[in-house]
């Protein structure tokens, strides 16, 4: 179960997303704003698990359509896209985590 977020961690999040949107008139350009944030600040490649699987996520992409954010996940030499919230997370987060966070966050306001 995941720990609820206190009003730092909420204002945090709001920071970033604020940062992402500043200049977004709508869902849409909100959606690749925050993405964009994403894709360019979390560390790849970096560990995580899909279906208790070790895999190494090597890139995070956009969706060519619609909303979402894919992780590339490197498994016995081959590439998958998985949808972000399909990732067990490790302990360690990698850097730039906060981005993940946010999207996260921003997709629940929709």
């Amino acid at each position: 179960m995941a720990k609820k977020a206190t009003a730092k961690d909420r204002a945090r999040l709001d920071a970033l997303i604020q940062e992402a949107t500043v200049d977004c008139y709508n869902d849409s350009d909100q959606h690749m704003g925050v993405v964009t944030m994403a894709e360019e600040n979390v560390v790849c490649p970096f560990p995580a698990k899909v279906i208790g699987e070790e895999v190494k996520v090597v890139e995070l992409h956009s969706r060519r359509s619609g909303f979402g954010l894919d992780a590339v996940c490197r498994y016995k030499g081959k590439d998958y896209k998985i949808d972000i919230n399909s990732l067990e997370w490790p302990k360690k987060k990698p850097k730039g985590f906060e981005w993940i966070e946010a999207y996260q966050a921003w997709c629940a306001t929709l």
